[in-house]
């Protein structure tokens, strides 16, 4: 029988303490979401300021990210470069700013942010995870 890592209630509040931290360091009101490796959401959290819309966006970004295995930018990218038939894949947060959580080679969840820029979204969700 095979195991698995998976994310524990006290590695999520970890993650989302730290990305919280980064935010808040560059004072950048964001939504933070954290997915288990499936997609589906552990943690929520729209900082005081953030747009409304970002509150749907960042889970998206994290289940892009957590079901892809990669970085939801790699999509992004793909789509920019012409594969525009890439935008019928039934993922809605092909966007910058989703990164999965890699623990010892597996993807055990991801970080999604979204509010400022793209570039800034993706250093959140990196801060949140390197507190692992």
């Amino acid at each position: 029988m095979m195991t698995k890592n998976v994310l524990g209630a006290d590695d999520v509040k970890r993650i989302a303490a730290a990305a919280e931290a980064e935010a808040k360091k560059n004072h950048w009101p964001v939504t933070i979401a954290i997915a288990d490796d499936g997609g589906h959401l552990l943690w929520l959290q729209r900082m005081d300021g953030a747009a409304a819309s970002s509150a749907y966006i960042a889970p998206e970004k994290a289940r892009t990210a957590a079901l892809g295995r990669r970085e939801s930018k790699v999509y992004e990218d793909m789509i920019n470069q012409g594969r525009t038939s890439f935008l019928s894949v039934p993922l809605l947060g092909m966007l910058e700013g989703g990164v999965p959580i890699m623990v010892d080679g597996q993807v055990v969840g991801a970080v999604g942010v979204s509010g400022v820029k793209s570039a800034e979204d993706a250093q959140v969700a990196r801060a949140g995870i390197a507190a692992l």
